[in-house]
């Protein structure tokens, strides 16, 4: 959880790891700043999968534009702050949850 990235980053192996194939990414030309020690990076492309947050009795289920990067992070995905506008959720960063409205 980043909620001072304007992205919701998805690395190339987590990608691979969850059996999408690289095909659905779709290709952008546009870098960002700031991701690696001032350095700017270029995405393979961006990719669009259906996200769900929540337990069986409040649930939700978006679509989250994500932009694949082919370096090696910590995480398997960073979560900015379009995620949580999407989902209308607030980041509780001591317990890394997000709190959604309930049903």
């Amino acid at each position: 959880m980043d909620g001072g990235s304007g992205l919701n980053i998805l690395y190339a192996e987590t990608l691979d790891a969850m059996g999408i194939d690289r095909s659905r990414v779709r290709p952008t030309w546009v870098p960002f700043h700031d991701i690696m020690l001032g350095n700017q990076a270029m995405p393979l492309g961006q990719i669009d999968p259906p996200v769900t947050f929540g337990n069986p009795t409040n649930y939700r289920t978006k679509t989250l534009t994500f932009e694949v990067v082919r370096f090696h992070g910590t995480y398997h995905v960073i979560l900015g702050r379009p995620c949580y506008a999407k989902f209308m959720s607030v980041p509780n960063y001591t317990y890394l949850k997000l709190n959604m409205l309930g049903p």
